[in-house]
């Protein structure tokens, strides 16, 4: 007797075209600039419910699955934007968030949280500080900065 021994595509399942079309759609928002990014994905937030915390780690593991470059250590930006397209797909929006590490390694990072709570990242968000956030309401709560200085904001902090 012999078994079939077959792989499933990946991608391939519910949601597979939706999924990479989010994830080649992020890569392209990923190469904008910082005000740029964050207006456009103001716009898309907007009529949003916010997504559960179940919801949006459901669409990060799709997303790391499906695509490496998002499941590797530099691709946080696209991973993040990603996800939040992806959840967006399906009427939700987890809170996105683009900033730093307060912690060492210092360095800038991008990611989402649903719930209050960091999705798919080892860190907590006390060793992250966003910069830029866009919220299910399409707001910026916290009056953060758009992030479009031109490459003048550490001129100014100094």
């Amino acid at each position: 007797m012999t078994t079939e021994m077959t792989m499933p595509r990946r991608g391939a399942g519910a949601g597979g075209i939706r999924l990479r079309t989010a994830i080649a759609a992020a890569f392209v928002l990923a190469r904008l600039k910082p005000g740029r990014l964050r207006r456009v994905l103001d716009r898309c937030a907007r009529g949003a419910r916010p997504a559960s915390y179940a919801e949006t780690l459901e669409v990060f593991e799709a997303v790391v699955s499906t695509s490496r470059r998002c499941a590797g250590r530099y691709g946080c930006l696209p991973r993040s934007v990603a996800i939040a397209l992806a959840c967006r797909m399906s009427g939700v929006w987890p809170d996105w968030c683009a900033g730093v590490r307060a912690a060492p390694p210092f360095a800038p990072h991008a990611w989402v949280q649903a719930g209050g709570r960091t999705v798919g990242e080892q860190a907590e968000p006390a060793d992250l500080r966003p910069l830029m956030t866009v919220t299910a309401d399409g707001g910026d709560p916290g009056g953060h900065g758009d992030g479009d200085d031109g490459g003048r904001g550490a001129e100014r902090a100094a």
